[in-house]
């Protein structure tokens, strides 16, 4: 099969490194998303996101010389909410986050004044024990 640029593929993830994740097209070709170009967000690594055997969406950034494909999840994600002004992709566990019910002010300000007891009640015991080993010198 060939591919030009700027086509957008379905692929099955089918390796991740630490450097990026490659994409497995129609049992032929494999192209490489680099991290840069798996998310929006920062990645710091691919497996929160994705795993092997993920289906994805990609654009063809690149067809390079030797056949090799340059890959992009992030681009073709903002190119399928350009046209179909349809919801982006998000990855399962954003969703599991977004699903949590979130603090309201009141849970929000007494873990911090909770927190913030227990720092100085930290710092209290950290004075009156430097104190009693000058006391005793």
């Amino acid at each position: 099969m060939d591919f030009s640029k700027d086509q957008i593929v379905e692929g099955v993830i089918s390796g991740i490194t630490t450097f990026g994740a490659f994409v497995k097209i129609n049992n032929e070709v494999t192209g490489l998303v680099h991290i840069s170009e798996v998310s929006s967000d920062f990645v710091k690594d691919i497996k929160d996101i994705y795993k092997i055997g993920d289906a994805v969406k990609v654009k063809v950034l690149k067809v390079e010389d030797n056949g090799k494909l340059v890959l992009s999840i992030k681009k073709a994600q903002e190119n399928a909410g350009n046209q179909a002004k349809s919801a982006p992709f998000t990855p399962f566990k954003k969703r599991v986050q977004e699903s949590v019910k979130p603090e309201n002010f009141e849970d929000k300000l007494a873990k911090f004044l909770k927190e913030s007891e227990e720092i100085q009640l930290d710092a209290r015991r950290s004075q009156d024990l430097s104190r009693k080993k000058k006391k005793k010198n």
